[in-house]
């Protein structure tokens, strides 16, 4: 199963091209991943970040088109691998038919006082659904 994320490509993600400057991707990953937790698992960001942190700590993407002001993207998101502290995820984002950029990011359920924390079993149990790859 995969999390699909709407994204407008608004004026603040542009170059004075009017195309997306591509670190503003970035932004739109985390924003996705904020997105997937609390809407598809019920558990939003900021009560996760209550009892523990969620860096990423490793992220790739390739950018293989360019996206305008005013493009509908969506960024899709599944869990590639769930561990005991970590977790895979593999995003794409689309406009229409055509692919706009694929990322890969690792994050890492961390105590407050930074040590690897393993994932609550309730959350661990809603992370495994989403399991898979992108079609």
């Amino acid at each position: 199963m995969t999390f699909d994320y709407p994204q407008k490509v608004i004026f603040k993600y542009c170059d004075p091209a009017g195309i997306v400057f591509y670190p503003r991707y970035f932004e739109m990953i985390n924003d996705a991943t904020e997105a997937f937790f609390d809407q598809a698992l019920g558990c939003p960001w900021e009560v996760l970040h209550e009892a523990a942190n969620i860096p990423t700590v490793d992220i790739h993407a390739q950018f293989t088109a360019v996206s305008r002001h005013g493009d509908d993207l969506t960024i899709s998101l599944a869990v590639t691998k769930l561990g005991r502290t970590s977790l895979s995820l593999a995003f794409r984002a689309t406009c229409g038919d055509e692919t706009r950029f694929t990322a890969n990011s690792t994050l890492v359920r961390i105590d407050k006082s930074g040590r690897p924390e393993p994932w609550p079993d309730d959350l661990r149990t809603a992370l495994s659904e989403y399991i898979g790859e992108l079609s």
